[in-house]
């Protein structure tokens, strides 16, 4: 009897799930079709660019929305066997409510788990391609490059700074770089322009000051074509890319970005948090939706979908604010991820003590 409880609202359950997905999911592919169809024929993107950039915004919108579905989706139908008597009828036998839950617990267990692989493998490639046609095809480069007072620590003895920085031409201006031994400058490399040609700097107004024990040694020249140790990237650094690295990848990443003195190190962490932040919400809302709509009300499914829905726009609400104070100030990546955890976690808690009674 057990086994066939758990069987029937295991696949009830995992079912629910792909179809709220296969629902939603072309619809959010026709209303981002329709809203860029225009710029799409008007720049004659090819087809084929076109195709790929829809795979990928089906990944990206899944990995991006899946908790809300999965939430609505187990409200759905348990909010149906409550209606049909079924879950009276279950805990009439003598089966617990503790008991009841199982089966959602092991497909919570399913979908984290997929969740987790798609955080950490398949949503970050996803990311890329569907970040790289949006920017190449549909917005300038100007939304997603820092191109204004660039400052950055190259490593651990090196320091570069432009002005400004256009991506599309590679050039920027005024330019400096300096070297430090310890605390002490060694010496400073300025420059009017700063030129990115075939894998060489040209630099423009080049001047050299290098520090020394009885007077400073200085070089000029006009124009002067040299090789260094950081990349063009490093002066246009997407703010996307942490979206685009699997987990090993953005750790790395990470830790070069602070050692560089990046101002973006806030939205990284954030992206690292939540590919872990996401499987656990998976338990917390299959909880929630659990006890909010096993119980059979006088409005019917119409009541728990409503709460339902409330609730899941608290939850989004919750996410994005505390991901952009992460993101915009000093406020703690991991205390900004998990944060909504918590709240909803202590939610859970008390909706299934009651749930229980």
């Amino acid at each position: 009897m057990l086994k066939i409880l758990d069987w029937y609202i295991l696949k009830r359950y995992l079912f629910t799930f792909l179809m709220m997905l296969l629902l939603f999911i072309p619809i959010g592919i026709t209303v981002n079709l329709a809203e860029k169809i225009g710029k799409i024929l008007e720049r004659e993107v090819p087809f084929h660019a076109v195709a790929q950039y829809y795979l990928d915004f089906t990944i990206y919108f899944a990995n991006l929305l899946f908790p809300i579905f999965l939430f609505l989706s187990v409200i759905w139908f348990t909010s149906k066997l409550a209606n049909n008597t079924e879950i009276v009828a279950f805990l009439s036998s003598g089966v617990s409510f503790t008991r009841f839950l199982r089966p959602y617990l092991i497909g919570a267990t399913i979908v984290a788990a997929f969740a987790l692989v798609l955080g950490l493998y398949l949503a970050p490639k996803a990311s890329k391609g569907f970040n790289t046609f949006k920017y190449k095809y549909l917005k300038s480069s100007k939304n997603v490059v820092q191109t204004q007072n660039i400052y950055r620590q190259i490593n651990d003895n090196d320091f570069i700074f432009v002005s400004s920085f256009d991506p599309n031409s590679k050039r920027g201006n005024n330019f400096t770089l300096e070297h430090f031994e310890g605390n002490k400058l060694m010496y400073k490399i300025s420059a009017n322009s700063i030129t990115y040609i075939d894998s060489t700097y040209k630099l423009t107004n080049y001047t050299k000051r290098t520090v020394g024990a009885h007077g400073d040694i200085i070089e000029t020249t006009r124009r002067k074509d040299t090789l260094f140790s950081f990349d063009v990237d490093d002066l246009t650094p997407v703010e996307y890319i942490a979206e685009t690295l699997q987990y090993g990848e953005l750790n790395r990443f990470i830790e070069k970005e602070k050692q560089r003195g990046s101002s973006n190190i806030g939205r990284y962490e954030v992206v690292k948090y939540k590919k872990w932040s996401l499987p656990v919400s998976v338990f917390i809302l299959t909880i929630i939706a659990v006890a909010v709509s096993s119980v059979k009300r006088r409005g019917g499914m119409g009541v728990n979908l409503a709460f339902g829905i409330t609730i899941a726009m608290v939850y989004v609400f919750f996410d994005k604010v505390f991901g952009v104070m992460a993101e915009q100030s000093d406020f703690s990546p991991i205390i900004a991820v998990w944060f909504p955890n918590l709240v909803f976690g202590i939610l859970a808690a008390y909706l299934l003590y009651n749930a229980k009674r």
